[in-house]
Parts: structure tokens; C-alpha cells; sequence
């Protein structure tokens, strides 16, 4: 199974409430009561966002939500090594963002 399929899974059974991207500009609109809808192949699955908060890199990120909240499923080093390969350093320098969600 793909990260991305074990992600996408967590986020359709509402074990997933914090979903982990890149502070890329067209993400620090995002706010409180907007929705998200996450797709996987022909599956998707409705969200709505409860929180946005900012973090300088990844580490103080899981420091901060919690592991559980991010992969309840992964340990800590474990949540950091697969978080990397989707964003390299360079992309981790823009900010991270813990963005709450909670499937609708």
C-alpha cells in the first residue's frame, strides 16, 4: 500500500484530524470552516478545516499536535522519515502547516 493510500485511509475512517503540508502561498488563505475534499484514485472523501497553525519545520510540528493526530498508526521517527520524502529541506524551509480537520 502507498503512503498516500494509508494516508488517504485514515483521513476516510476520521482517524486522521491533522493533515501535514508545505506553507506554499496559495495555502495561508486556508481558515476554519472551509472544506477539503481528499481523492485517491476514484475514492474521496469530505473534510472540513477546524484549525490552521504554523510551525517553522516538522519536528516542532509533531511536538506540538501530536503524533496521534497526525498517523495514529506510525511512531514519531517513523511520521518524520515519510513526511520527508514528500517535502525535502528546501521545501520544509517555507513553513509547515498542521491544518485540523474533520471529516464531514
Amino acid at each position: 500500500m502507498s503512503l498516500y493510500q494509508q494516508y488517504y485511509d485514515l483521513v476516510a475512517a476520521g482517524r486522521k484530524r491533522v493533515e501535514v503540508r508545505v506553507a506554499y502561498p496559495e495555502l495561508l488563505d486556508l481558515a476554519p470552516g472551509q472544506q477539503i475534499r481528499f481523492l485517491c484514485g476514484q475514492e474521496s472523501t469530505l473534510t472540513q478545516v477546524t484549525s490552521v497553525t504554523r510551525y517553522a519545520n516538522f519536528e516542532e510540528l509533531l511536538d506540538n499536535e501530536g503524533i496521534e493526530s497526525v498517523n495514529p498508526t506510525a511512531s514519531r521517527h517513523e511520521q518524520l522519515k515519510a513526511i520527508r520524502r514528500i517535502y525535502p529541506p528546501a521545501k520544509e524551509r517555507l513553513g509547515c502547516l498542521a491544518i485540523g480537520i474533520k471529516k464531514i
